[in-house]
């Protein structure tokens, strides 16, 4: 592979993106083009917000953006009915219409956040799947479309083969996923010119397939080649899943996690992956990324910092960034009650008689269960109004409360949540 000319894909690799690709030093003469590239990734409508997961493919539509290409964010109204068998061991919960649009209109205010949309050749636009799989007649589509795709070959891809093989049933509803999704890689290619699809590195099989059927389709409405991009999977240093914590997912929408606890989580980047992470999930300039994370000691909390601060402020806005970060610095510098804190409110009588305090942190959400907690007690690492918990039965009580009527727990130095009778 020879180091990529174009703006867009020397961006993919300089910051980290880039895992596969069907031809790269094809699509970076293409991207050289003064015709925008039109690009887009799917997300399916399971939930009203996307979480860290997504982040990765958003911000690839964004560097696109950015280089002057055109991005499609293709919302999976349709193929939300079906699922995805990719890394899924069970079939998915089927979704009614209505949940599949309510989530839909939820997710559509993230995107605002990191792309810009409207009429011009690079601003980007928004899609639903729905519009063109709802009304396939299923004869016609089966004789037009389904004699490309080989099953031999199928049953060969890690969607469907590791389900096989962990002995897991695998529907013949989720067997079509991929046959839609390469569809939908034509559809968009007559409608909208679009020649890239990119995802992350479980969709690898399923955009080959979209590449591969317009080739097979010599369809002299459709471009003449199509590409496809995926990126690497992202995991933390300590092997875990990126963007799952103890106290599970870390949405994207506010609703879901405040824009303080979305800061904390990037601020409690392990120390091993903040330059990897900058890079990702920021658009710091290199040389400024290469400068912090040469950072040693107590000195790399300033690039956690900076990233908590980029990360926040692309995701929620400049002035949610800011009052997230004057909220961990009033906290953890002054020992003072940040405005942003999580606030629990427990019923009066009820904290009046006492609450255990193992209990009391599960409910706070600083614990995921009472395990959790107990455990978090015995090492040491849980206190109530800054003072160690040193019984998982300790009472907790409305005496507790400081002078402004609130309890303060804490998780550990960095995880924190206020209690208030109600």
């Amino acid at each position: 592979m020879t180091e990529p000319r174009s703006d867009f894909l020397r961006a993919v690799v300089a910051r980290g993106f880039m895992h596969q690709c069907t031809d790269l030093d094809a699509l970076d003469a293409r991207c050289r083009e003064a015709a925008p590239v039109v690009a887009y990734i799917g997300f399916d409508a399971t939930a009203d917000s996307l979480h860290v997961g997504s982040l990765v493919s958003i911000m690839l539509l964004r560097w696109l953006q950015r280089s002057g290409h055109r991005p499609i964010v293709l919302m999976g109204g349709g193929t939300t009915k079906v699922g995805d068998p990719s890394g899924k061991d069970d079939a998915r919960r089927l979704l009614s219409d209505a949940e599949i649009d309510r989530n839909i209109a939820s997710i559509q205010r993230v995107f605002a956040q990191f792309l810009r949309f409207g009429d011009g050749p690079d601003d980007a636009v928004m899609v639903n799947n729905a519009d063109w799989l709802d009304d396939l007649a299923y004869i016609r589509f089966l004789r037009d479309y389904g004699r490309h795709f080989s099953v031999n070959r199928m049953l060969g891809f890690d969607s469907v083969r590791l389900r096989l093989e962990r002995d897991q049933p695998l529907t013949f509803l989720e067997f079509n996923y991929m046959i839609l999704q390469a569809y939908d890689f034509v559809e968009l290619a007559r409608r909208a010119g679009c020649i890239l699809q990119m995802g992350g590195s479980d969709q690898w099989g399923n955009i080959v397939n979209g590449v591969e059927l317009a080739r097979r389709l010599a369809d002299p409405d459709l471009p003449p080649r199509l590409f496809g991009l995926t990126t690497p999977l992202i995991t933390t240093a300590s092997g875990a899943k990126m963007g799952k914590t103890a106290q599970g997912a870390v949405w994207l929408n506010a609703e879901r996690v405040a824009p303080y606890d979305y800061w904390q989580f990037w601020r409690n980047t392990d120390d091993a992956d903040v330059g990897r992470f900058l890079r990702l999930f920021t658009e710091l300039p290199l040389a400024e990324i290469e400068r912090l994370e040469s950072r040693e000691g107590a000195e790399i909390n300033q690039a956690k910092k900076a990233l908590a601060d980029a990360a926040t402020a692309l995701c929620h806005g400049e002035a949610a960034a800011r009052e997230a970060a004057e909220t961990a610095r009033r906290t953890f510098e002054e020992g003072a009650y940040g405005a942003d804190l999580p606030v629990i409110g427990i019923p009066r009588a009820e904290l009046d008689a006492g609450i255990a305090a193992f209990d009391l942190l599960r409910r706070s959400g600083l614990c995921a269960s009472g395990g959790e907690a107990r455990r978090l007690i015995k090492g040491g690492g849980a206190r109530l109004n800054d003072r160690r918990i040193e019984s998982d039965v300790q009472a907790v009580t409305s005496a507790d409360a400081t002078a402004d009527g609130l309890v303060k727990l804490s998780a550990g130095r960095k995880r924190h949540a206020l209690v208030r009778p109600v």
